[in-house]
């Protein structure tokens, strides 16, 4: 498992990198103004969507079935099931998309009703959303083979598949002067990277004849078994979505620029999260349903403390360096042509906050795994309601006086609320069990960040303006990596010695 969770989260780790150099670039052409707070909004209003009806729910209701299904009847019938699904799935998803297209201006405007004070914006806004929306209908055929391959413990180009979303986009922004703006042309490079992403699974599920085999729509026991764990996960996706459909529609009564500061600072947040959180609970889920469907509920368990155990120990360094140095990250990475000093200073200033709930929200997916590998995909609805309930509270409360950096701690917030219900109702109902070693690598982490934040304490200001630019990279890219090496020397070596000594076995 420990292999498996390494592959998806290397090729995750290098989608957030291309991720990463493709916010640069949009970052360098179109800084953090009104072309940008549009393009933000046109895509992050399809991905609204698709993490509603794809990803988290899709997957919780899917994967468990289809799993029990090809290891008690074999593959043909696996196929017969997911091919009655994806039809069932598509046919949903086009009349949504068909709705959502003819009514966007309706749409935009009530998610975001900021852009109304300025028409320009508004209209562009509304047009970039028609170029993207039909990514949701490809992403989420995406989401439903990717499903498909992690049962069959084939993870790697359902991870790789977002590379080709930021190499599209890239690849549009090289020639965007065939397109009305650069805006324009990112937009049409999201729609190409659906299909690209599509042909890339069909592919992978092809290689391994586990291709759906299509067919009409059949509500047998199965199917049936599918929509009943579907309509609770669904909604819970749906209540985790109306935290940042509040994000967007509050970012934009923020003034200008603010959609964009919460875009970049996110788009660092989401580093650790996409590679690290999301990654291990996409391998522990079908490895749990697996051992618990063999009735081995004891390696269940110790598969979910080993994936948190390791989770903790790769994102506690992003936590620490997010909340001492910001600022200094924001302006490394994107302060080049329209992106300068104060936009990095905003976005720090929201990555700071986003940076109190990291912990919590990386482990999230491994504590759901504890529901759904049983089949429950009701609690965590109830739960995620509940703390989108703090959620949003304290968006409606912190906004107007702290704008857009409210937004990301009011996320925090919410994010700690759903990670300390999750795990304490499994461990009252006997559905998690953590151990020793769980609890010795927690210690060895706890030592290890202290020690990484004071080496950064104590180093940044000796290290920073001692360095000019050299060649392409500016002084704060260079600070930066000298504080890097510094901290990364310092967190590795006191987690190696707090491993040695508590006995935690780091490479078992």
């Amino acid at each position: 498992m420990l292999r498996q969770i390494l592959s998806v989260g290397g090729w995750t780790l290098l989608s957030r990198i291309t991720g990463l150099a493709r916010e640069i670039v949009m970052a360098a052409i179109l800084g953090a103004g009104p072309l940008m707070d549009a393009f933000v909004v046109a895509n992050r209003i399809p991905n609204h969507f698709r993490a509603i009806f794809g990803e988290g729910a899709f997957n919780a209701a899917f994967v468990p079935g289809y799993a029990r299904i090809l290891t008690r009847q074999g593959v043909p019938a696996a196929r017969l099931f997911s091919g009655r699904i994806i039809a069932l799935f598509g046919l949903t998803l086009l009349v949504v998309s068909a709705l959502a297209i003819a009514f966007m201006p309706q749409l935009v405007g009530l998610l975001a009703p900021g852009f109304r004070e300025n028409p320009a914006t508004f209209d562009l806004a509304v047009t970039l959303t028609r170029i993207t929306f039909p990514y949701l209908l490809f992403v989420s055929l995406v989401t439903l083979l990717s499903g498909v391959l992690n049962a069959h413990e084939r993870f790697a180009a359902a991870a790789a598949a977002p590379i080709l979303l930021n190499v599209s986009i890239v690849a549009a922004l090289a020639v965007a002067f065939l397109f009305p703006s650069a805006a324009h042309a990112a937009a049409w490079g999201v729609f190409a990277a659906g299909l690209l992403e599509l042909a890339l699974v069909l592919a992978a599920a092809a290689r391994i004849d586990a291709t759906p085999l299509m067919t009409r729509p059949r509500l047998d026991s199965e199917v049936k078994g599918f929509l009943r764990r579907l309509v609770p996960a669904t909604l819970g996706a749906a209540g985790v979505q109306i935290a940042l459909f509040a994000d967007t529609i509050l970012v934009t009564l923020s003034g200008p620029g603010a959609a964009s500061s919460l875009n970049y600072a996110d788009r660092l947040y989401q580093l650790p999260i996409g590679v690290i959180g999301i990654a291990a609970g996409t391998v522990l889920l079908p490895t749990m349903s697996r051992r618990l469907a063999d009735a081995d509920e004891a390696g269940a368990y110790r598969a979910q403390n080993r994936t948190i155990g390791l989770t903790l120990v790769l994102a506690a360094p992003f936590a620490v360096a997010f909340l001492l140095i910001p600022t200094l990250i924001m302006e490394a990475v994107f302060a080049r042509g329209a992106f300068d000093r104060a936009a990095a200073e905003a976005a720090g200033a929201v990555l700071m906050a986003y940076a109190f709930g990291l912990p919590a929200i990386v482990l999230i997916r491994s504590a759901i795994a504890s529901f759904h590998s049983r089949g429950d995909t009701t609690t965590p609805v109830f739960i995620s309601l509940a703390a989108i309930g703090l959620n949003v509270a304290l968006k409606l409360v912190l906004m107007p006086r702290f704008g857009a950096p409210g937004l990301a701690f009011a996320t925090a917030a919410g994010a700690w609320a759903n990670l300390g219900l999750l795990y304490g109702i499994a461990l009252a109902r006997g559905w998690t069990r953590p151990d020793a070693t769980l609890g010795r690598t927690l210690a060895a982490v706890a030592a290890a960040s202290l020690a990484l934040a004071i080496a950064i304490v104590l180093a940044a200001p000796a290290v920073t303006g001692r360095v000019g630019p050299l060649g392409p990279l500016n002084p704060a890219m260079l600070t930066l990596s000298a504080l890097a090496i510094l901290g990364g020397l310092a967190y590795g070596g006191v987690m190696l010695a707090g491993a040695r000594l508590l006995r935690v076995p780091l490479r078992r």
